[in-house]
């Protein structure tokens, strides 16, 4: 079967959640069917285009891994053949010239909205002599729609789908200032770019019907439609602002993964049976548009955040660290050296069985940067008193005797030093984290012993004792 399909942004913002399981959905069903998938930046609104918004689309996209086959079309360049294919119609009589002023437009509508009926052009140029046309006015193009009967849209998603063509007036194509209208602009994209199926959110399915109507005037066959439903909050209202961030940037700077965003855009609306966790090649081998369902999706934070654990914890060290390295220097405030990225690949083990996000990993990883003297954190220097500083120094004669410095034999001393001094663990533990992380919160304190290796932990407990005692 020959696919092709497309995602068409408007670049006036960045890539919401919506837009992006948009461009999901669309990429996996040209993958599934080995078809092609099309960008299209619908920049006709000029006032509200801007090329930073372009430049993020193209960014998120390429983040999440949803690549385009050749190059982007820019709907705004492509004016002159929507023109065209207005003057097309007028000329084979499926559309005319409407020389309605904007305030006989704006007259009708008030007497529609006093009358307490919706407002639908009257038709009133629809089959008038052009002569008639009053001096002066420069005519908008409207569509000569089916005034009988039904327009009927059989939506792979939705079903078949039938509007009564009384409620869907004569819509203009090309304003009378000669710039053509969204419903144009997409049918003769889609066609010309050889669209055979959209699929889009069920908030369009109402343009369908328009768009259908044009097809049928142009002769042309209509892509396929699949309109799926509208993304909610846990709340169950239309996903908004007010549920916290809904744009893709967002998340990558918090430190999710592309494909644990991808994973959890992929089952708000689809599904595989029960499966939860589900790869990419998996996705693109299982797609296909039945398996979508009708009812709203819900974005869920938790569960987004317990999908990127998963894949923080099962993506191989290298990666993990090449990732986590913009968030450790943004925090140090400085770059990550060559040896410090070593070390960071050398942590992830460790780390990434901890962090939920890139940040907390991060984060979590900043003791092995640390620059001596460590800063210690209120919290922390309150576990230092003065018993604790001279535990301390009496444990660093013992561990500097260790033949190997890993963590079972750093465990077994220090272990064993505690039970010499018939004290808990912690009373060692805690204390030791303090001066060697700055903070009373960090990985597995042998662990961390073994990650700074003897020297730097050894440097950094002296630099409390001696301090401590002069």
């Amino acid at each position: 079967m020959n696919v092709v399909t497309r995602f068409a942004p408007s670049p006036t913002g960045t890539l919401h959640i919506g837009g992006a399981r948009t461009a999901l959905f669309n990429w996996l069903y040209a993958r599934h069917w080995h078809g092609t998938f099309r960008l299209r930046i619908e920049d006709t609104d000029r006032k509200r285009s801007t090329q930073e918004s372009i430049e993020a689309i193209f960014d998120a996209l390429d983040w999440l891994g949803i690549d385009w086959d050749g190059e982007a079309v820019f709907q705004f360049a492509r004016s002159p053949r929507h023109r065209e294919v207005a003057r097309i119609l007028v000329d084979a009589g499926h559309a005319y010239r409407c020389y309605m002023t904007s305030e006989e437009l704006q007259r009708s509508r008030t007497r529609a909205k006093n009358e307490g009926r919706v407002w639908r052009y009257d038709g009133t140029w629809r089959d008038r002599d052009p002569s008639d046309a009053p001096p002066g006015v420069t005519p908008a193009i409207r569509l000569k729609a089916p005034r009988e009967g039904h327009t009927i849209i059989n939506d792979h998603v939705q079903g078949e789908v039938a509007i009564a063509n009384a409620e869907l007036d004569d819509m203009v194509l090309l304003r009378a200032d000669d710039t053509p209208t969204y419903m144009l602009s997409v049918v003769v994209d889609d066609h010309d770019m050889g669209v055979t199926h959209v699929i889009r959110g069920d908030e369009h399915l109402v343009n369908a019907a328009r768009q259908s109507q044009i097809y049928q005037a142009l002769g042309w066959t209509a892509p396929g439609f699949a309109h799926i439903p509208l993304i909610h909050g846990t709340d169950g209202r239309r996903l908004a602002k007010r549920h916290g961030a809904t744009g893709v940037e967002h998340y990558r700077e918090e430190g999710y993964l592309a494909d644990a965003l991808v994973n959890h855009l992929l089952r708000l609306g689809w599904s595989h049976g029960d499966e939860e966790v589900i790869s990419r090649d998996s996705a693109v081998h299982w797609f296909d548009l039945p398996a979508i369902g009708r009812s709203p999706a819900r974005f869920d934070p938790e569960r987004l955040s317990t999908l990127n654990r998963h894949y923080i914890r099962n993506t191989d060290d290298v990666t993990l660290a090449r990732l986590a390295t913009g968030h450790v220097a943004s925090r140090l405030a400085r770059n990550v050296d060559d040896e410090e990225a070593d070390l960071l690949v050398k942590a992830m083990p460790v780390l990434k069985e901890r962090s939920r996000t890139l940040v907390e990993l991060a984060q979590n990883s900043l003791f092995l940067f640390h620059r001596r003297p460590l800063v210690i954190e209120p919290k922390a220097a309150k576990v230092l008193d003065r018993d604790a500083v001279m535990r301390l120094a009496a444990l660093v004669e013992r561990v500097n005797c260790l033949e190997t410095w890993d963590v079972t034999s750093l465990e077994a001393c220090v272990r064993a030093f505690s039970e010499e001094c018939s004290i808990s663990l912690g009373k060692v533990a805690q204390p030791l984290r303090a001066v060697l992380t700055g903070s009373t919160v960090s990985p597995p304190i042998f662990d961390v012993l073994a990650l700074l290796g003897r020297d730097e932990c050894l440097a950094r407990i002296k630099d409390i004792t001696q301090a401590a005692h002069p």
